[in-house]
């Protein structure tokens, strides 16, 4: 059993190592940390911790450094999250204002969490299977080729080029347009995949050459609709994990494949279990299944118009967690006032 001071003084390590990177002995936490107690006593402690397996030392007679148990206990019982100072609030409230659209809030909003953090920074797109389509718009290009555009009661702007079996004018643009609204508009996302799917098997791609064009549309608008449905991330900041390489004891390899393929990120932020304030940390061994021992993730819940999504921050298990928490918290709730602004708005 771990009393009080144990557990501080596991602070007091993790806290060290975080900042230093190097194994941390009795007598530096004697000269840098008020305990009013011998080193001889530390080190007593410190024996208790390692008894708990919390701690371990690297080399012998050296210092000792936290195990990924250790880095657990201290996220959930002893880690106090940085607040953000005024001058980075300032600055977050700045940069993410007045974006051009969705993609352009997420991709300004993991681009200030990487330079908050020095991390890998994600953010999880809202899933818009909820979402109503609003509005189809096909704009012809001339010749054979169109411009399927669909929005959202979200906001959410989707456009796509066309090719049709055969060439049309303005007129058959136009009757090939309410061919194609009809089915889609006022419907959910959700909706409007399986009515589009269920039309396009009943046109022949040798019908008539109505059908033929309005086939051909529904194809496209299909896959925009399903683009609307991917869970996928935004990221910034890959080049992080090169400059903490040294953190890392065998290659940083299959985090840069996880970073590209995205589905295993995806996966391991779903099953993260958040606390009452969304926030939630997945620890070293914990990303094992996941084939991420050697990398911790934070995350908080972010609030859109069709539910909550998550953000976060990818990086090695050495990291400084409240103030990676709490700028994931902050970023957060910047982003999910944001686009409650924006719903507001519309």
């Amino acid at each position: 059993m771990v009393s009080e001071r144990g557990l501080e003084v596991l602070r007091a390590i993790v806290q060290d190592y975080v900042a230093t990177r190097e194994p941390v002995g009795s007598k530096s936490i004697v000269d840098r940390h008020s305990f009013g107690v011998s080193a001889a006593t530390i080190r007593n402690d410190m024996a208790l911790l390692e008894d708990e397996e919390l701690i371990v030392a690297p080399h012998t007679s050296s210092g000792r450094v936290p195990t990924d148990k250790g880095f657990r206990v201290f996220v959930n019982h002893l880690a106090e999250l940085r607040p953000l100072t005024a001058a980075q609030r300032s600055a977050i409230s700045a940069f993410l204002a007045d974006p051009a659209d969705l993609d352009d809030l997420l991709a300004r909003t993991v681009r200030a969490l990487t330079q908050l953090t020095g991390q890998v920074a994600l953010v999880q797109y809202p899933s818009f299977e909820r979402a109503n389509v609003t509005h189809v718009e096909l704009v012809h290009l001339g010749g054979t080729r169109i411009v399927a555009i669909l929005v959202t009661d979200t906001g959410r702007v989707s456009q796509r080029v066309a090719v049709l079996p055969d060439e049309l004018d303005e007129t058959d643009v136009a009757a090939l347009r309410a061919r194609v609204s009809v089915l889609v508009t006022g419907r959910s996302v959700r909706e409007g995949v399986t009515v589009v799917e269920q039309a396009v098997a009943a046109l022949r791609a040798d019908g008539p050459r109505g059908d033929r064009a309005v086939r051909a549309a529904l194809r496209v608008v299909a896959e925009e609709l399903e683009e609307f449905r991917q869970d996928r991330l935004v990221m910034a900041g890959a080049a992080n994990l090169a400059r903490s390489e040294g953190d890392f004891r065998g290659s940083i390899f299959p985090l840069l494949e996880a970073i590209e393929e995205q589905v295993t990120l995806l996966r391991l932020m779903g099953e993260m279990v958040a606390d009452e304030q969304g926030l939630a940390a997945s620890i070293g061994r914990e990303n094992e299944p996941f084939g991420l021992a050697e990398a911790s993730v934070v995350t908080s819940d972010y609030e859109t118009g069709v539910g909550a999504a998550r953000m976060g921050v990818l990086g090695p298990v050495r990291m400084d967690y409240p103030s990676n928490l709490g700028a994931v918290r902050a970023v957060a709730r910047y982003l999910s006032r944001l686009l409650d602004e924006d719903e507001r708005a519309r």
